[in-house]
């Protein structure tokens, strides 16, 4: 293949010449792009399907988010305390009853109850939208193989496209508010569930369904008394994923009016109050650890074998329902609905005076080594400058040439085909200079995700202890949104795109974690006992051994690595990180739908042609034969 390479290299060097995407072959959609943009701008108040069809949906949001709301209200900080306890308790059992109960409390004594309730309201009605539309996507394609590659590269879509880009076609139909916000949110974390659904609905046990064949059972009662019955962990989990996208998406929502902790955190970002947002942060993390915790308790009791102590069953609900009551009637009478000032705990001067003593003496301060702002200019202009410049001056063909060599090394034909349009549909689109900006960012800050991840990872492959002491840290860091990194980056690195690849880093480092720990310990005992029988060290095992045998987590952890990079590198264009990030920022503050909306394509592009080179595809067995 490498021979084949170098003589398609020459040849295209002779034949095609040199230079970046011919203007010839793009296709300018700004004109298109923007005639659709004012047409809705123009209808929006008068046409019929906004009228009767949007307005209606609108309607329908606000009402149940407002609906949620007042009851969260009306049941007070002390029963909704309650009832997150009691569920908990209910479902998992008393540590994490404990631990609901103080993370509630945590949201108050930071001073955030109020618009944590408000997040919380919309995440409900966000949620179960979420679970309806994408447990119905997940029956059809999970019952049809048609209608299953025919929602692929929807879904696929749905999950890459950055949240920016689809903010502004959302904002244009809804307007800024909490309809914009919560369909918005719907379209980001209703894949999973789809996804899981129909993994679940395609995975049931073949034999289970041909025995209630045979007994005559059509095929809505085999739907309902076997295939979703046997696939209830897969929809808890895909409940679990949504409920977790969705949380994610909090602060992004807030820029569109969604309010609540999310908008928060955005205010802070725009002052550089590092304090604030960390305030404002802390509730959503605790929010999306409670409410992991809970759904995956109740995924792993699915199949146990059922309790029969006296308050497990409808006995068990029957009595949390009298104490959640209990509680909230008496917290009524004693008129303590909302969150006492005086409990509350100043937490935002403290971490900015920590802050400011962070950046006082690291951001130029250090002896010797140089402080953060040397190493992000260092950064820059060591790596990120070089490898731009050389992407940029590399010949378009040959850029093709490369992804489809690569993606053909690693799969089949048809995912390097897959690769290579859409490499190229990027130079179609006419972004080919940012794109390669983009992707030089995601080069760099996945090389130095993976390096730190997998350091970090074979330290927890083997300490149990370590493994122990690193798991609240990755949760923290995984649960904690995006744009709370931010502002500590920039704080310690300045503006740039130094700073957007660092902030890159630490959001992607804990899945790189987790999945190659995982992989890791998942290696055959059989295999490395024979390894230590035979004298090997501790380095040997874990070159000779665990590293091959656990080839394809390594694998999914680049793949996962590259995919949550770009997703923080193009937020990254808030601050400085330039390229397709801006364009698509740009947008959205602009209304400009053809910029916007044509870098969030190039985006999605990006990362289809990243996600084919760094996911291996098995090959047909018997092919060649």
């Amino acid at each position: 293949m490498a021979a084949g390479v170098v003589v398609l290299l020459i040849a295209g060097a002779l034949l095609l010449g040199g230079g970046s995407w011919p203007a010839s072959l793009a296709v300018d959609l700004s004109g298109p792009l923007g005639r659709a943009s004012d047409w809705i701008v123009d209808n929006r108040d008068s046409h019929p399907v906004f009228l009767y069809f949007f307005g209606h949906i609108s309607n329908a949001v606000v009402l149940s988010v407002r609906a949620v709301y007042l009851l969260l209200l009306a049941a007070g900080w002390a029963g909704v305390t309650a009832a997150a306890g009691l569920i908990a308790w209910r479902v998992a059992g008393l540590r994490l009853a404990l631990t609901a109960v103080a993370g509630f409390a945590v949201c108050g004594l930071l001073g955030m109850w109020v618009p944590t309730m408000q997040t919380l309201a919309l995440m409900v009605v966000a949620v179960v939208a979420s679970v309806v539309v994408g447990g119905l996507i997940g029956l059809a394609t999970g019952l049809s193989d048609r209608t299953h590659r025919a929602m692929r590269p929807v879904l696929d879509t749905m999950q890459v496209l950055p949240a920016f880009a689809y903010l502004l076609p959302v904002v244009l139909v809804f307007g800024i508010g909490v309809p914009a916000a919560v369909l918005a949110t719907v379209v980001y974390a209703a894949p999973p569930m789809a996804r899981l659904t129909a993994l679940g609905l395609r995975g049931a046990d073949a034999g289970v369904l041909e025995a209630s064949a045979s007994m005559g059972a059509t095929g809505r009662q085999r739907l309902l008394t076997a295939r979703l019955p046997l696939a209830r962990k897969e929809l808890l989990l895909g409940v679990n994923q949504s409920i977790m996208m969705a949380l994610s998406m909090a602060v992004i929502a807030s820029v569109i009016g969604a309010g609540g902790l999310g908008d928060r955190v955005y205010q802070a970002l725009a002052s550089v109050d590092v304090g604030a947002a960390l305030a404002a942060g802390i509730p959503i993390v605790l929010l999306a650890v409670v409410l992991d915790r809970t759904t995956a308790a109740a995924g792993a009791r699915v199949g146990a074998a059922p309790d029969t102590s006296a308050l497990r069953g409808w006995r068990g609900w029957t009595v949390a329902g009298v104490l959640l009551l209990a509680v909230a009637v008496a917290g009524r009478l004693l008129g303590r609905l909302s969150w006492p000032e005086s409990w509350v705990v100043g937490l935002a001067e403290p971490v900015n005076r920590a802050v400011d003593w962070m950046t006082a003496h690291l951001y130029s301060g250090v002896p010797v080594v140089g402080g953060t702002a040397d190493w992000a200019a260092r950064f820059t202009g060591w790596v990120l400058d070089p490898l731009r410049d050389g992407l940029q001056a590399l010949p378009w063909w040959s850029v093709l040439l490369l992804v489809g060599a690569l993606a053909l090394l690693i799969g089949t034909w048809r995912t390097a085909l897959t690769a290579v349009l859409a490499m190229a549909a990027i130079g179609v689109l006419g972004v080919w200079e940012p794109s390669l900006d983009t992707l030089s960012q995601v080069l760099a800050a996945v090389a130095v995700t993976l390096v730190l991840g997998f350091a970090v990872a074979i330290g927890a492959a083997r300490s149990a202890r370590v493994e122990r002491l690193l798991r609240p840290v990755l949760d923290v860091f995984q649960t904690m949104p995006q744009f709370v990194y931010l502002i500590p980056v920039v704080a310690l690195f300045g503006v740039g795109r130094a700073p957007a690849a660092a902030a890159a880093v630490v959001y992607a480092l804990p899945a790189v974690v987790r999945i190659t720990t995982q992989g890791l310990r998942g290696v055959d005992p059989v295999a490395m006992e024979s390894a230590r029988s035979l004298g090997a060290t501790g380095w040997q095992q874990l070159r000779q051994v665990q590293l091959p045998l656990a080839r394809p987590a390594l694998l999914l952890a680049v793949n996962q690595g590259v995919v949550l990079v770009l997703a923080v590198v193009i937020i990254g264009g808030l601050v400085g990180g330039g390229a397709l990030g801006y364009d698509v920022v740009f947008g959205l503050a602009q209304g400009d739908l053809a910029t916007g909306l044509v870098a969030g394509a190039a985006i999605v592009c990006l990362g289809l042609m990243l996600d084919r080179v760094t996911q291996p595809t098995a090959r047909r067995a018997g092919k060649g034969a």
